[in-house]
């Protein structure tokens, strides 16, 4: 298969509450054209993000194209969980024009990107971009996720994560990945906390 013929995967990463959602509901409602699929990397008992984007699920992203892995964090559960989702949409019928991926608040983007160089779907998908979403008051204030005790909550649930990174070593790794940076939430920041957030940021990605 060339690479023009690879399915193209773009990689949604931010930490818990700083908007993946929403985008990726705005995404599903205005595809362009094109035939999506999810993977939503949520996990406990009730998968809410899942919920929320299978209730706005269209033809061009119908429900069953909305996939959850809710075994724990995304970058901690590769081979188990990640790389047979993948397969399953690749076989959809009709099969996705894109795949979105919604990783968890605490993923790190590397192992992940990293898996799709396994063998079994590395001539099939293609990373056509990380975008990061950043929550400009919480960056601003060294904080870096809005909510954090509902991160370290998130933690907690996950029995599957394997690292304790710390939140500025986890923005770190979802800054430098990135190809678009997106501020959220800058009308709460006001002009002083985005030129504080755009400052954090531009240290962490020079590029």
């Amino acid at each position: 298969m060339s690479d023009l013929a690879k399915l193209p995967v773009t990689v949604i990463t931010g930490f818990l509450g700083a908007g993946k959602t929403t985008l990726i509901r705005h995404l599903i409602q205005n595809p362009q054209g094109k035939r999506l699929a999810v993977v939503v990397n949520e996990f406990g008992d009730v998968g809410v993000d899942g919920e929320i984007l299978k209730s706005c699920a269209i033809p061009d992203c119908p429900a069953e194209n909305i996939m959850e892995l809710s075994n724990g964090c995304i970058c901690c559960t590769v081979a188990d969980d990640f790389i047979p989702t993948i397969e399953a949409l690749m076989a959809l019928e009709p099969r996705p024009d894109h795949i979105l991926i919604e990783t968890s608040g605490l993923a790190l983007p590397k192992p992940l990107l990293k898996a799709f160089d396994w063998p079994d779907i590395r001539s099939k998908i293609t990373v056509d971009g990380v975008i990061a979403l950043a929550d400009a008051e919480a960056v601003a204030d060294g904080r870096f996720a809005p909510n954090v005790a509902a991160v370290d909550a998130q933690r907690e649930a996950d029995d599957s994560l394997d690292h304790e990174t710390p939140l500025s070593e986890v923005f770190e790794d979802q800054i430098s990945c990135a190809d678009i940076i997106l501020l959220t939430k800058t009308d709460l920041a006001g002009a002083d906390g985005i030129a504080k957030a755009r400052s954090v940021i531009e240290a962490e990605s020079p590029r």
